[in-house]
């Protein structure tokens, strides 16, 4: 069988309403031979129905034995790929026909061995928002693991590389043993392309939006929670005993450290006011009171939008109060 230019990997658990939207954005791309593997992580409305009624030969339907969380379908994808390039794309969400085309130009130009591009987000009102300003990409040779990890921390109004949707040579990721973290239900993405640069793997930014990012009012808005920023720290973990870093890409995983057990320490805080008890909640502020500084919103402000009842957003994260809602509100969508 000839081997694909890429294969575009979808993790799915209960997408019966947009997979058939994502199918046809990668069947549709401009340029390369692609063949589509639908990851299906344990669904219980008709996601597999809709994916092998459709009957497209160039899509593959793997079903995973139990539910996973995206990690772990997405790996189970990859597994199954044949294409020279490994493209990442959410059940819910959609590509412009000529972006794989134009990312893996891109890479193969610069010699890289991911690609990564801006990205449109797509409100229910019919809104575009652009993530990025074209600008700030096109004036990256690259994006570098310092970078990355600069860019990756909670509360700040800078830009997160990390909502980025990479495509990776797969050769690469087979050499180097690359997979996603299946312990994590999010910041799996994160860690996967800072392992890649932390492999000396070179990423070259493509400015232009050929990723759509759709945001449904159907959405389930999720709160950042404990129990996520332990799993980040502890993926981070990971991620250093296999690659100690050193000079700049240390100095900036110092920064991401301590601004994950700052926004741990605050979100301790917050729970305990929330249920009242002070005594706990003045011991965690007076044990981080760095927590308390680098927050730029009150803490009653952030305190209502943690609990504040579900929005039509994809996300209910905090911002920075002297920011507006931008695209960088958006946190990672829970795909199992």
């Amino acid at each position: 069988m000839t081997t694909p230019d890429v294969s575009v990997v979808i993790a799915a658990y209960n997408a019966a309403d947009t997979i058939k939207r994502a199918l046809g954005s990668a069947l549709a791309q401009d340029g390369v031979s692609v063949e589509v593997i639908v990851a299906d992580d344990c669904s219980t409305d008709a996601t597999r129905q809709i994916v092998t009624t459709l009957g497209e030969p160039a899509v593959k339907l793997v079903s995973l034995d139990c539910n996973g969380g995206p990690g772990a379908a997405r790996n189970a994808g990859f597994a199954n790929a044949r294409g020279r390039w490994i493209a990442v794309l959410d059940a819910d969400d959609t590509m412009r026909p000529g972006r794989l085309a134009r990312m893996i130009g891109a890479a193969e130009s610069a010699g890289a061995v991911a690609a990564v591009d801006n990205l449109d987000v797509l409100h229910a009102d019919g809104r575009t928002e652009r993530m990025f300003p074209q600008s700030l990409l096109a004036a990256m040779p690259g994006l570098t693991l310092p970078a990355f990890i600069d860019s990756n921390r909670i509360f700040r109004s800078t830009h997160n590389f990390g909502y980025m949707k990479p495509i990776f040579l797969r050769a690469f990721l087979r050499e180097n043993r690359l997979a996603y973290d299946e312990t994590l239900r999010i910041g799996e993405d994160y860690l996967l392309l800072a392992a890649v640069l932390a492999s000396d793997g070179r990423c070259t930014v493509v400015p232009e939006a050929g990723y759509l990012y759709h945001i449904r009012e159907s959405s389930i808005s999720r709160v950042l929670h404990l129990h996520h920023v332990d799993g980040m720290l502890a993926g981070d973990c990971r991620l250093l005993a296999r690659f100690p870093l050193s000079g700049e890409a240390a100095a900036a995983q110092r920064r991401r450290t301590r601004n994950l057990m700052e926004t741990r320490a605050f979100l301790a805080l917050v729970q305990h006011l929330k249920n009242r008890s002070f005594g706990a909640a003045a011991k965690v502020a007076l044990g981080d009171p760095r927590a308390l500084r680098h927050l730029a919103m009150p803490i009653a402000a952030r305190w209502r939008r943690l609990t504040a009842p579900p929005i039509h957003r994809k996300t209910a994260a905090p911002r920075a109060a002297s920011s507006p809602p931008t695209a960088q509100d958006l946190a990672l969508k829970n795909k199992g």
